[in-house]
């Protein structure tokens, strides 16, 4: 492994925390990449990374992924990640994520956290005991039946990608091979489902596969073989890095469009093949933000109102069309011009005030 302040410069981050207790078992990272817009916030993510070295990249990656993803949102945070280092997957209990919790409340609001990957509602509510600065509890937000800000935030991605490749938003008459049948994947099953897509899902877990199949009518393939399906959309919405040199070949699709986080193995190299590929790619923080705005949408004005998170979810697919749009008529991959409209208003916000370090404390 690299020196860490270089490993922070290259990716632009403002800090790098890590966090040990010897008795529950916990250590791992939070990554705080740029408070430009506000203070900031992001999940904490449970893995059993196979060195730090991983752990370390995987929270540098993704925090400055967040940053992004509030900028090209219109939110007014900093980008932020944790990632909890476990040795297995069982490694799971109160003690860890209380003791977890103290650090995070350690940050005095300058840090605010929610679910990912392994950190889910039973995870957050032992956070929360240690901590008020913790967003995704089901009390907290006024949410019809149904309804899941990440899923609907997608789907306004993959509908925003068909007109710019078939003309027409409809969904109806798309096949999705949706790539993970976790919390997210569902959700936009789900979506899709109700939009009379032809939805076909694939995952290591087979009584989620089994689940999507029976309740929403979906198809299944292998894990291994979903890469080469002929489809119109593939939702990649499980883990990152899936889109490299191996899987890039296999693509029969024309969209790339899912909920995973930092699917592009080398965003530069990537973005270009897909691009090159005649495929159309929507930046994963972009098409997955849809949480995100609806979990921040509580430390707004007001506390957390459920017309005013979904007119910004809604706006997804506004953002998405600017987008495909730009790098259409520039040439130039989609993932690239999403970051530059990033960082342009980053560059405008921070023209007019300094980085901000208060506190933002959630209302309920």
């Amino acid at each position: 492994m690299g020196d860490i302040t270089e490993q922070l410069a290259t990716h632009g981050h403002d800090e790098l925390k890590a966090f040990r207790d010897e008795e529950t078992g916990l250590r791992g990272f939070i990554g705080i990449h740029d408070t430009t817009l506000g203070a900031a916030a992001g999940g904490t993510r449970r893995y059993a990374f196979d060195s730090e070295a991983e752990a370390i990249e995987d929270v540098l990656r993704l925090s400055k992924a967040m940053t992004y993803k509030y900028a090209i949102s219109g939110i007014n945070m900093g980008g932020a990640k944790a990632v909890i280092w476990v040795d297995d997957d069982d490694h799971n209990t109160e003690e860890l994520y209380r003791s977890y919790g103290r650090m995070v409340d350690s940050f005095g609001g300058r840090f605010v956290t929610g679910g990912d990957v392994g950190t889910d509602e039973r995870e957050l509510r032992w956070i929360n005991m240690e901590t008020d600065y913790v967003l995704g509890l089901p009390e907290q937000f006024d949410h019809p039946e149904g309804y899941h800000g990440g899923g609907l935030g997608v789907v306004r991605a993959m509908e925003a990608c068909c007109e710019l490749t078939y003309g027409d938003r409809d969904l109806s008459d798309r096949h999705v091979a949706v790539q993970g049948v976790g919390d997210m994947g569902e959700a936009i099953i789900s979506y899709l489902a109700d939009r009379g897509a032809r939805v076909t899902v694939a995952d290591v877990d087979e009584a989620a596969v089994d689940y999507a199949v029976d309740e929403y009518g979906a198809e299944a393939v292998d894990p291994h073989d979903v890469y080469g399906l002929d489809c119109d959309i593939f939702a990649p919405s499980a883990l990152g890095f899936v889109i490299n040199d191996d899987t890039i070949p296999q693509l029969e699709c024309d969209i790339v469009c899912g909920a995973a986080n930092n699917q592009l193995d080398d965003p530069e190299a990537h973005g270009r093949r897909l691009r090159d590929e005649g495929i159309l790619y929507a930046p994963d923080y972009l098409a997955n933000s849809g949480r995100t705005i609806d979990d921040t949408d509580l430390l707004r004005k007001g506390g957390y109102q459920h017309d005013r998170a979904t007119a910004m979810i809604d706006g997804i697919y506004d953002r998405m069309l600017e987008v495909g749009r730009r790098a259409e008529a520039e040439d130039r991959p989609t993932n690239e011009v999403a970051d530059e409209m990033a960082e342009q208003r980053i560059e405008a916000v921070g023209s007019m005030r300094p980085k901000v370090t208060n506190r933002r404390s959630p209302k309920w």
